[in-house]
């Protein structure tokens, strides 16, 4: 650990005797995995879709490096799927922060020939892996931070905090390092690059919990609102990429997405809830997981999200 690094912690030390609150002792531990890559990574990115995950990785990192600026830039990986109340809000807070703010388009793979479609409109989730491999490439990074948490999915669970992804950006989970009291192996050979995730150890209620602490700003289709939706084993928005068909109704619902990625496969839940706190009771009584709830391309088989994993998905 650099001099740098040295001064923040101390410059962030507790007072002796205090206790520290759950929501701390995360926070503690994401700008600890956060400056411990800004030391010992020589081109770091942060991934940054304009989700509430990640819109938490940017509140940790204004703690972890501000006034100064971030040691690396954000990216984002745009399916051109997003909902455009998610792209606006993602290019407002990369402008407000001052950040250096990358965008590469899985539109551009397809007009290139990298990525091939199988059917018009089909979900864009899966093909992000080759344009995030090929900007990784493009830049040189050696790390790139991501926001996703093991309670999200079972092959996330399975993940280390710090994950090694091969020459070619394949992860091996019978082959990770071990992560025993916090100490994390950052050395790569050439070729290889590391997907660092500091909120691992959050849940879905953290989050919020977080966001309502911190009075983060998220895009509105977060919160309660009525919009067109169309049942297909969850409800579908309609969309450009989603048209009602022969014999389905279309119903008008007040809903709220409790993740936004890919329009084409991610549904709205029902909810009223219009605030972080009325989100926070309902996140609390839910029995399902985030994206059991709200993800029909993780619903195609049980290991849909980790064979994403292992061919260099997020």
């Amino acid at each position: 650990m650099n001099t740098l690094v040295m001064e923040l912690n101390i410059s962030t030390a507790t007072a002796p005797g205090a206790v520290l609150t759950h929501l701390q002792i995360l926070e503690s531990e994401a700008i600890h995995i956060m400056r411990e890559v800004a030391a010992e990574c020589k081109n770091p990115a942060l991934l940054f879709s304009g989700g509430k995950d990640s819109i938490v990785m940017l509140r940790l990192a204004e703690k972890a490096f501000r006034p100064g600026r971030f040691p690396f830039p954000l990216m984002h990986i745009d399916t051109e799927h997003n909902f455009p109340e998610v792209i606006a809000f993602r290019d407002k807070r990369a402008a407000e922060l001052g950040e250096r703010l990358i965008v590469r388009s899985v539109q551009d793979s397809i007009n290139k020939g990298r990525v091939k479609l199988r059917q018009e409109n089909e979900s864009r989730n899966v093909m992000q892996t080759v344009t995030l491999l090929d900007a990784i490439q493009e830049f040189g990074f050696d790390a790139c931070f991501g926001g996703a948490r093991r309670d999200e999915e079972k092959a996330r669970a399975k993940e280390r905090i710090f994950s090694f992804r091969d020459e070619f950006g394949q992860w091996d989970p019978k082959n990770q390092r071990p992560e025993l009291w916090d100490l994390y192996n950052t050395r790569v050979h050439p070729g290889e690059h590391m997907r660092v995730f500091p909120l691992s150890n959050w849940t879905e209620m953290d989050i919020w919990q977080y966001i309502a602490q911190e009075k983060l700003e998220v895009p509105i289709i977060y919160y309660a609102h009525k919009r067109d939706v169309v049942w297909r084993g969850g409800w579908l928005p309609v969309s450009h990429l989603v048209q009602p068909k022969e014999g389905e109704d279309v119903k008008n619902l007040m809903v709220r997405f409790r993740t936004v990625g890919d329009m084409s496969c991610t549904c709205p839940v029902e909810s009223d809830a219009a605030t972080p706190e009325q989100i926070i009771e309902e996140t609390a009584a839910t029995r399902i997981t985030e994206r059991g709830a709200t993800r029909m391309d993780d619903r195609t088989s049980e290991v849909s999200m980790e064979l994403r994993k292992r061919e260099g998905y997020f």
